[in-house]
């Protein structure tokens, strides 16, 4: 949540002189959003936030494009993908449009160079959520750690740099990266943006930062910053978690999927019901087990929709989703613009005697742009999801 927040020691007032206990300087930075006019934090640190002995370029991390193909639904096995890489190099990009990009990734290693050497990141160009499918760790941040579970939202804004590092170094995750901030809707908030009743959360359920490590160390250090689709490295003097302390409204959270209250009804509810986060031209929504249509003569599952103006992309991470038959654990299902969906063939006169309640975990993503697919998608694409709905079953 972008609600002030301090950690460590500060000064006084802003803009003036700080020192640490040996008497030395400390650097002020102002670390923000759209120039000095968004969210923003204060940081001091240790060393010159600027400084780097030596900069190359890595080189590019731009998805495919897959060429043009049948516009119809698909469910993409995402799980089939092949485990490895770390937790930044392990991404697997599937979509993309100009305000997104959706991917998946099974790491298998830690965030290790071929040297031996670790290395942080930052993303320079996008902000991410990433969800925790599997695995657990620590979050660890130049503004603080943050240790996270299995069904935890992970907010990372752009500038942060980071290193992210599961327990025996396996993990899934589905990331989202944003060409803009990805907040709170503004529905759940008052003018003066605290959280409303009616929210689906509360401000205590967002885990800020728990502990912020100082290193006031030098030596050699690398930082891969990615900016747009291309990666490069900074050679560091010094290691860059060397903030002693910092204030503001601009940090990573974290936020569990289990902690989301949902709404119900005597009918069913639309999916805006379901809506946790908003990003530019998207939104994402969390569906959790609940109690879903309680009246007799209610059909307890979605009713049919036509995306005309958005697309919709669903990741499936526990449960059973009752409107959709074979769809596997840790798979994407995409419902493009311009055509209908809904239960699957025969779904609906099955849901009728089923209980009115639901076990399903999944997080779906809506964009208001066109996703473009990637080459990747052509060896995890079921090509006979889009006939499920061509037969009724009796």
């Amino acid at each position: 949540m972008p609600s002030y927040h301090l950690m460590g020691k500060v000064p006084r007032k802003r803009h003036m002189v700080f020192r640490d206990n040996e008497d030395r300087l400390l650097y002020e930075e102002i670390f923000g959003t759209e120039g000095f006019s968004g969210v923003y934090s204060i940081l001091y640190h240790h060393q010159l936030p600027a400084a780097s002995r030596d900069n190359q370029i890595l080189g590019s991390v731009a998805p495919e494009i897959a060429p043009l193909s049948p516009h119809r639904h698909r469910h993409i096995k995402a799980k089939a993908l092949e485990q490895g890489g770390d937790p930044v190099t392990g991404r697997r990009i599937l979509m993309v449009n100009r305000d997104v990009q959706l991917a998946v990734a099974a790491p298998t290693a830690p965030m290790v160079l071929e040297n031996g050497d670790a290395y942080f990141y930052k993303n320079g160009s996008h902000d991410e959520l990433v969800f925790i499918h599997e695995g657990q760790g620590t979050l660890e941040t130049m503004l603080g750690d943050i240790d996270f579970v299995e069904g935890d939202y992970l907010y990372v804004p752009r500038g942060v740099i980071y290193q992210l590092k599961f327990r025996e170094d396996i993990g899934r995750m589905f990331i989202i990266e944003a060409s803009g901030p990805i907040n709170v809707p503004k529905k759940y908030r008052n003018p003066f943006g605290q959280l409303l009743e009616h929210a689906p959360y509360w401000e205590r359920d967002f885990r800020r930062p728990a502990r912020l490590q100082t290193h006031d160390q030098r030596g050699t250090f690398y930082l891969h910053l990615k900016l747009n689709d291309m990666v490069y490295q900074r050679t560091l003097d010094y290691h860059p978690f060397d903030v002693i302390g910092w204030d503001g409204h601009l940090y990573p959270w974290a936020f569990s999927i289990h902690d989301y209250e949902p709404h119900a009804g005597r009918f069913h509810v639309p999916p805006t019901t379901h809506q946790t986060f908003e990003g530019p031209n998207f939104v994402v929504c969390s569906f959790v087990p609940r109690q879903i249509d309680w009246d007799p003569q209610a059909v307890p599952i979605p009713y049919f929709h036509s995306n005309l103006d958005s697309e919709e992309v669903m990741y499936y991470a526990a449960g059973n989703y009752a409107a959709r038959r074979g769809i596997e654990i840790g798979s994407i299902t995409l419902h493009p613009r311009g055509i209908a969906h809904g239960p699957q063939a025969g779904a609906m006169e099955a849901s009728l005697n089923a209980p009115r309640v639901t076990n399903e975990l999944a997080v779906m993503v809506d964009t208001f742009n066109p996703l473009e697919l990637t080459t990747l998608m052509d060896t995890i694409d079921d090509p006979n999801y889009t006939n499920s709905w061509t037969q009724e079953e009796r």
